[in-house]
């Protein structure tokens, strides 16, 4: 259980280990800040004003494919080596990973997800973001000191990304369980997408647990019981293959950190998720309460 447990680490133990000095080769922080652009909340920019200290920027819209039409695809294998590597981060780095988000979290998990699925398993998300942190009135810092370069190999977990063809197959095959992460009004089709024109619906089959359910009003993670609840009032069986799926891949992981902390290690991901899924389908595979996919 405890590699599970390491899935998340405390305001606390993260503040003690700045505190003593631990911050180095053996331990990167990484601020994983990134808002949806209707925010109108930059995150490189509050990063230089405010972080954990220690931290570096982790910036999912730089560590990502760049030829890919989507946003922030997963990159390949040696362009995330050399992006880690750039922040100091070797293959027995520690990794914590957080992000300014008023939810607690929201961006981190996507980047937990990343690191697991090149390889590297010794990373934790800072449960209640920099939200907590500084509600704990632990110390934040403008200054940001540049880590000594280093290198990451990566071994892929290949079978953990999942095509729109993979998704579309599984429409008649019913291999795995589909879960989107997206809010209750997105899923259904009631309210609209924040990317101009896609509208809002769901893939065929897919079952709907908003992000935001794994986390309580002060942006913690709810405790395993809780978590397992929450998958059960869904529908979902822990005990299956479990691939997910929202926006643009991100508030996904939420959903492959919750079964995580559940004891499902190997959930895998549309990358494309619903921006890709509404870009290519079928009218037919837009499930909507609102317009949907006009013919």
């Amino acid at each position: 259980m405890a590699g599970q447990l390491r899935a998340l680490v405390s305001a606390k133990w993260l503040a003690d280990a700045v505190k003593n000095n631990r911050v180095g080769p053996s331990l990167r922080i990484v601020d994983a800040s990134w808002y949806l652009p209707k925010l109108q909340r930059y995150a490189a920019e509050e990063f230089k004003r405010s972080h954990v200290p220690g931290a570096s920027f982790f910036d999912i819209d730089e560590c990502c494919n760049k030829a890919s039409p989507y946003e922030h695809t997963l990159p390949n294998a040696s362009e995330f080596a050399d992006y880690v590597g750039d922040l100091g981060i070797g293959n027995n780095t520690h990794v914590v990973v957080y992000d300014g988000s008023d939810f607690g979290s929201f961006s981190a998990p996507r980047v937990w997800w990343m690191f697991r699925f090149f390889g590297h398993n010794s990373v934790s998300v800072l449960n209640g973001g920099f939200k907590n942190w500084q509600r704990e009135s632990h110390p934040v810092t403008d200054q940001y000191c540049k880590p000594e370069r280093t290198n990451f190999k990566t071994s892929i977990n290949a079978s953990w990304v999942k095509t729109y063809e993979d998704v579309l197959e599984n429409i008649t095959s019913k291999k795995f369980q589909l879960v989107d992460a997206r809010v209750e009004g997105r899923f259904r089709g009631t309210e609209p997408e924040p990317r101009e024109g896609t509208e809002p619906g769901h893939i065929p089959g897919s079952v709907n647990i908003p992000f935001p359910s794994f986390m309580d009003s002060s942006g913690l993670e709810r405790p395993v019981e809780e978590l397992t609840e929450i998958f059960h009032q869904a529908g979902v069986n822990l005990q299956k293959p479990i691939w997910v799926t929202c926006g643009s891949g991100v508030t996904a992981c939420h959903i492959a950190l919750g079964a995580y902390l559940c004891g499902h290690k190997d959930v895998c991901l549309y990358d494309g998720s619903w921006t890709e899924w509404f870009a290519k389908a079928a009218p037919e595979h837009i499930i909507s309460e609102g317009k949907g996919k006009q013919v």
